[in-house]
Order: C-alpha cells, then structure tokens, then sequence
C-alpha cells in the first residue's frame, strides 16, 4: 500500500498568517493534513469547518462576507447617484449532484463555494465559481429550465482547452474553434446546459 505524502510546509521565515480570505486554501489544507492520518472528508464539509474556526455559523454567511470584501477591494469610486451594476450570475438546471460535480468541478475545473438545501431530503441549491466567473447550480424544478445557453468571456482560452483535453473527460472532448474575431470552446453538460468560452483576438 502507497504510504500517503505528508504535504510539504514552507520554512517559518516563509510563512504569512492566512485571513478568512483564504478559506478556501485552508480547507484544501486541511484536507491534505486529514489525509496523511487516513480520514477523509469532503471539501464542502472542509469549508464548513473553516467557517466555524473563524466563528460563523456556516460556509454560506463566510463566503459571503469573501464575496463582499473582494467587491469592495475592485470597485471603483462611485458618485451618488452613479448606476452600476455587477456580474450576472447564470442559474443552471441540474438533476443529478454526482455527475454535475464531476462536470463542473472535476472536467472544468470549478470549486464549491456554498450549498444550500432547505431540509435533508431537499433538491441543492449551490454556487461554484472559477477566476471569476460564478454559477448556481439548482436541482428545483422552477429556477431554471434545461438545456440552457450561455456565454461566457475569458483570455487564456487555448490553455483553457488544453486542460480540458488533457483531462480525456469521457462524455465531452472539446476543441478550439477560430469564429470571426473570436476563439471559442464549448461544453454541453450532462443536463444539455450548452456553456460557449469565448476570447476576443485581435488582428496582427
């Protein structure tokens, strides 16, 4: 049997005390240390200890509290008065979590960022987000219809096509396509959700 590897910590000089920004890096961490003493947990259930430490109820109120401080830090100096407005968030029907999970966050890559259910035995409501870009995934039957189409812009899209590709993701092999002015992948999910990752290039 494989003897797991105890991950690697960084020299004391090297250190740099880590705030509730950082939850998800210390639940990634914590899961790494569980692992070496053979106990496995989810991530989800990782993040919710993480809240508990820095003294909240649950993943979804600190998630929040990341989500607001990281809007405050980008946004620019407004006039009363001034009309902004932020970044859509899609809704998208699934029907199954496993193959959803194994989608969004195994084949694209995507991390769990809150779950919510009104009850043990209730359809997910849940958020999952990647450098930047958000998605609530939802099991009720009245958010949002299947076979969904959005589009989603991004830069680094051909190394975003390679990782998938390395990946060999069994139900979807997706290339990469020059249209017009633009290079575009995209991915249908299991529930027919069609996702278009699309970068603007310039010519020359």
């Amino acid at each position: 049997m494989r003897t797991p590897v105890k991950p690697e910590r960084p020299d004391e000089k090297d250190r740099i005390m880590r705030t509730f920004l950082d939850a998800k890096a210390m639940a990634k961490a914590m899961r790494e240390t569980l692992a070496v003493k053979k106990i496995d947990i989810s991530h989800s259930e990782a993040l919710e200890i993480v809240a508990c430490q820095f003294g909240l109820d649950n993943w979804n109120i600190l998630s929040a509290r990341i989500e607001d401080r990281a809007g405050q830090a980008g946004a620019p100096a407004a006039d009363a008065g001034d009309i902004t407005f932020e970044q859509a968030v899609p809704i998208v029907r699934i029907f199954d979590v496993a193959k959803a999970h194994e989608f969004y966050l195994g084949f694209l890559g995507f991390t769990v960022d809150w779950e919510h259910r009104y009850g043990d035995n209730f359809p997910l409501y849940t958020q999952v987000s990647r450098a930047g870009l958000r998605l609530h995934l939802s099991e009720h039957s009245g958010d949002a219809s299947p076979g969904g189409n959005m589009v989603v812009y991004m830069s680094g899209v051909e190394a975003f096509q390679r990782e998938l590709a390395a990946k060999d993701y069994r139900y979807m092999k997706p290339g990469l396509e020059k249209v017009d002015d633009r290079l575009e992948v995209e991915v249908i999910d299991p529930f027919g959700n069609r996702i278009r990752f699309m970068q603007i290039v310039t010519a020359g």
